[in-house]
């Protein structure tokens, strides 16, 4: 960014400052807040991109869930146990 105008020092501060924090898993709701969007769907619009992780504690989550329902449905004759 080093060509931008210096009329554009502030807005290239504040599209950084938003970017760091979204990638760094703040919360969209949180950051729009900060940033004085009406709405978090604005900072969305902008910023979505720098949410690689969305859904991944979602995935984690379910991934974890499923394991444990896996574990409390293996009974004594099931085909996870020794006598299955």
């Amino acid at each position: 960014m080093r060509g931008a105008a210096p009329k554009d020092g502030f807005h290239v501060l504040r599209h950084t400052y938003a970017s760091i924090m979204l990638e760094a898993g703040e919360s969209v709701v949180t950051v729009a807040r900060w940033l004085g969007h009406s709405s978090p769907t604005i900072t969305l619009g902008y910023y979505a991109h720098f949410m690689p992780e969305a859904g991944g504690k979602g995935r984690t989550a379910i991934d974890g869930s499923l394991g444990r329902q896996e574990d409390l449905h293996a009974g004594p004759y099931s085909a996870e146990s020794p006598q299955g």
